[in-house]
């Protein structure tokens, strides 16, 4: 929005000559950071205030751990602050003729819709469990689906028409159209490999790591703080792999494919650091707001979207692998104590608890040394993640 304001001026008067700096996406970038920090730290007050009139406070599971019960009745849902403030710093800051904002905004904000019925169920209807998996899943896989449809295609066409025109081919095609080099499987480490997906893997890759990469963070938001902080610093280290992806010349020299109109989700990525950020400062131990399903699964579907846009999801992997080690976490647990359970007609248990925080919980941890080793260990991934800019 300021970027067309600033366009339009130029074109009055050479004396507004100074907003050519608005085209630059680092001083954009800044200062879409600093609107969603001072939105959501100006904000944050009054939500909180607003949720706990409105009696919005997390229910604690039975099953649980039992030095989580002085929880009981924090006010939740506070993942509204953070979607507001990044949406608001991304319409005033991004180009909104990019394609690319608008499928991550959408998506963002349908897994938060997703997110506020489950939380609003858990709320009003006093159910701790919420909305039911296949209800969930379902919703998660209708836009998991229409994102990867429209991803495959806007990937190498800048134009929606364009897009659409090549969706109709592959269906007329028999579902046998070819995608570009920049549509595949890229390793990181290696120079120059990009294993060829076709449109149907490349769909089934999308929904799975936007689907996986939401659950994920959902299931790691336990603890005061904890989901947070690594959503930041992974989103801002997937900022940087944007930026790189967006520019001609920065994508040939480190060897990455180069994604026309990518760079701007740079923009989205530094305004989800500041929300991150103005969040953190009321979910520290202890919470005065808990982020609920409304923030965790919108933060996941966005950081699955964005790399899959920057052709980067093994280094999401890397870099979130938190994320992926709560919820292997969760999958082993189940899937063993099922196992036990029908094999020797009594569950057993890999863990002390899942997800894998509880476990160190249980183990004699306190809830502030596993929040901020889990922080020190996603940022040593998210370094190893940033090397594979060069070493290739």
């Amino acid at each position: 929005m300021l970027l067309s304001l600033a366009q339009w001026l130029q074109t009055l008067s050479p004396e507004f000559g100074f907003f050519r700096v608005f085209q630059y996406l680092t001083f954009r970038a800044v200062l879409a950071a600093l609107t969603a920090l001072l939105i959501g730290l100006a904000a944050g007050p009054f939500v909180i205030r607003r949720l706990r009139e409105l009696k919005i406070g997390q229910p604690i599971r039975g099953y649980g751990m039992e030095t989580h019960l002085s929880k009981s009745g924090t006010p939740t849902m506070g993942g509204v602050l953070i979607l507001l403030s990044i949406a608001i710093s991304t319409l005033l800051w991004a180009d909104l003729s990019n394609r690319f904002v608008w499928i991550v905004l959408l998506v963002t904000l349908g897994f938060g819709a997703i997110g506020w019925a489950d939380d609003w169920r858990k709320v009003v209807h006093k159910d701790p469990e919420g909305m039911r998996s296949r209800e969930k899943y379902f919703w998660q896989s209708v836009i998991g689906l229409l994102a990867a449809l429209y991803l495959v295609f806007s990937i190498s066409e800048s134009s929606n028409l364009r897009v659409l025109e090549l969706f109709f081919n592959w269906v007329r095609s028999g579902f046998d159209v070819n995608l570009p080099p920049k549509a595949g499987l890229l390793l990181p480490f290696i120079k120059e490999v990009s294993y060829p997906l076709g449109v149907l893997g490349f769909v089934v890759l999308t929904y799975l790591v936007i689907v996986g990469s939401s659950n994920a963070v959902n299931l790691t938001d336990g603890l005061d703080g904890l989901a947070i902080m690594p959503v930041v610093m992974v989103g801002s280290a997937l900022g940087v792999f944007a930026y790189v992806t967006g520019s001609a010349v920065y994508s040939k020299y480190l060897f990455f494919p180069h994604i026309p109109g990518s760079g701007e989700l740079m923009i989205f990525c530094a305004a989800m650091a500041g929300a991150g950020l103005a969040f953190l400062w009321f979910n520290t131990h202890p919470a005065q707001v808990f982020m609920g399903d409304v923030g965790a699964l919108a933060l996941g579907g966005a950081l699955g979207t964005i790399a899959i846009i920057v052709r980067q999801e093994i280094v999401l992997a890397i870099m979130g692998g938190i994320f992926v080690a709560e919820a292997l976490s969760v999958m082993l647990q189940v899937t063993y104590f099922k196992y036990t359970k029908k094999k020797f007609g009594e569950g057993r248990r890999l863990l002390k608890m899942a997800p894998l925080h509880h476990h160190f919980e249980k183990s004699g941890w306190k809830e502030t040394q596993v929040v901020v080793r889990f922080w020190i260990i996603t940022m040593l991934l998210c370094l190893v993640g940033l090397s594979t800019l060069k070493l290739r």
